[in-house]
């Protein structure tokens, strides 16, 4: 893995385009690789290289689409009570799970949190059931009860 960059002073220009300025409208294509080498200006092969760079550096984590909450399945957000010295383990183990995203860590009792989508509600009980099962723990449910739609999309300031 690449060290990550101390500072997002050392990101080439091509690499902060990159980064800021397909947030939104990401190109739904046969070849999307291609689309952003086009409005770039670098080959296909160069944007693929840049993108697992930056994502090797910890800039940005996964390319992806963001679909409205339980439109294509069902979906919850989960808590966990973990001890601190497990913490990482633990997250390892629910990482592991398909559907698992937006796993992160908070300063509460209720310190591991994580949204897991399934196809259907059973689906996703079992999911949670095996993640009880691996890690030991239990899992708190929490499921939307009102949609809100928030912006993924920052202008990013350099």
């Amino acid at each position: 893995m690449s060290e990550r960059l101390s500072s997002p002073e050392e990101l080439a220009d091509i690499d902060r385009e990159l980064l800021n300025n397909f947030q939104h409208e990401f190109p739904l294509s046969v070849r999307p690789w291609q689309d952003l080498a086009d409005k770039t200006g670098i080959d296909e092969d160069a944007v693929i290289q840049r993108l697992q760079s930056l994502q090797e550096r910890g800039y940005i984590s996964r390319i992806g689409p963001v679909f409205k909450c339980n439109s294509l399945g069902v979906s919850t957000l989960v808590a966990m009570s973990i001890p601190e010295a497990e913490l990482e383990k633990i997250a390892a183990i629910i990482n592991s799970y398909d559907g698992v995203n937006h796993n992160y860590e908070r300063q509460h009792e209720y310190n591991l949190w994580f949204v897991i989508a399934a196809s259907t509600d059973d689906e996703l009980d079992n999911l949670l059931d095996s993640i009880e099962e691996a890690t030991g723990y239990r899992c708190l449910k929490l499921p939307m009860l009102e949609n809100f739609h928030i912006d993924l999309g920052f202008e990013l300031q350099w």
